[in-house]
């Protein structure tokens, strides 16, 4: 176990830094971008630009420039006058701010969006899945697999304008969302997010809605559930205990990189509900051309997927020790 592990985690490191060099190469020596005077401003003169290069390290050779990024993540580093203590992902060409410490504060507000809309996409998307299953051919069913693809034909730029149309513009229901931290106020936090997580739930619960009820009708089918139904075992621990246990496996692998996903960049989602998050930052990072921001966003983002990934290989490993052997 402990070397399918290493295995899993080994690969993981290479596939960051893989994921590192090809954005740096992009954001930082592409044809057209012009770091230093990005980084000065449009005002600036020649001199003031070979100065901010001269400080950002940006004159030196690509190879010295890209260790120098990668020591600076390990080990910290020093970016003109300004000491940037490890991690460190570069400074802020808009406000001048250490990039960690600007997606840190961003953090707590996607973290939030996340983790709500999973709890609603699961518990709708699942419930419904096994509804269709159990129900199949019957009204629960079709109900629920209608709801599954008229969700799932939505968009988050076309629903979520409609859910504040409908609930916030028309019907004054509920307040425009806004994010309040979970500790200072739990009860505004949720009310202020309701609306984010229904347009996310409602989009991805239609994925976990079929997939759930596909699963669910393959277990049910198997030889095994028929021998356990032949020596009396009543449908409630059929369905429960044997069925449903076997149909989550690919649930949990889907849940896994859908959360590193969101994690990684919600941005439609926080620019059309005005959310100061990380996905709202990458958009604001790409509309100043501010591209210390919008390379530590696409690395934290590939830094979720990547540990999604290994998470649902050990989660497998442990449940079929097969998969330890590739």
């Amino acid at each position: 176990m402990w070397g399918f592990l290493i295995r899993r985690v080994l690969g993981g490191i290479l596939i960051l830094f893989i994921i590192c060099a090809v954005t740096f190469m992009l954001f930082y020596v592409a044809p057209g971008h012009n770091v230093a005077k990005l980084a000065c401003g449009k005002t600036c003169t020649p001199q003031s630009v070979a100065q901010v290069a001269h400080q950002l390290g940006v004159d030196k050779p690509v190879w010295q420039q890209f260790a120098d990024y990668l020591g600076g993540i390990f080990a910290g580093r020093t970016i003109g006058q300004n000491h940037c203590p490890a991690p460190c992902l570069g400074y802020s060409f808009r406000n001048d701010q250490p990039v960690l410490e600007t997606i840190l504060g961003r953090l707590p507000v996607t973290l939030s969006l996340t983790l709500g809309a999973v709890v609603l996409f699961l518990i709708i998307g699942v419930g419904l899945g096994m509804l269709a299953a159990l129900r199949r051919g019957k009204a629960a069913d079709r109900f629920a697999m209608g709801f599954a693809v008229l969700g799932g034909a939505q968009q988050i730029f076309v629903l979520g304008p409609f859910l504040l149309f409908l609930f916030v513009y028309s019907t004054h229901l509920m307040n425009v969302p806004t994010y309040t931290p979970f500790f200072g106020n739990p009860l505004k936090w949720a009310t202020g997010l309701i609306l984010p997580w229904c347009c996310l739930a409602i989009i991805t619960a239609a994925y976990y809605a079929r997939l759930t009820r596909s699963t669910m009708l393959e277990m049910l089918s198997e030889d095994y559930i028929r021998t356990v139904r032949a020596k009396g075992m009543g449908n409630a621990n059929v369905y429960v205990k044997h069925a449903f246990r076997g149909a989550m496996s690919p649930v949990a692998t889907l849940l896994g990189l859908d959360i590193a996903v969101l994690l990684g960049g919600a941005i439609i989602t926080e620019t059309v509900f005005d959310l100061p998050g990380v996905g709202q930052l990458a958009a604001t990072s790409v509309q100043d051309s501010d591209l210390p921001v919008m390379m530590a966003v696409v690395l934290l983002g590939a830094a979720f997927v990547v540990t999604a990934n290994i998470v649902v290989d050990v989660v497998y490993a442990f449940i079929d020790p097969r998969v330890r052997l590739r």
